[in-house]
């Protein structure tokens, strides 16, 4: 499921799985049906 946030006046989704945070719903459900629930490889 995606989770729809305001920050600073700015709507953002989240992966409610890993919590990576998308400016818009349609990446954010495409990363979701992926999702692994793990933390991105890229982030060190």
């Amino acid at each position: 499921m995606v989770s729809e946030t305001d920050r600073d006046g700015t709507t953002w989704y989240e992966c409610d799985l890993c919590g990576l945070t998308f400016d818009s719903r349609e990446e954010a459900t495409e990363h979701e049906s992926r999702c692994d629930a793990e933390e991105p490889s890229y982030i060190q």
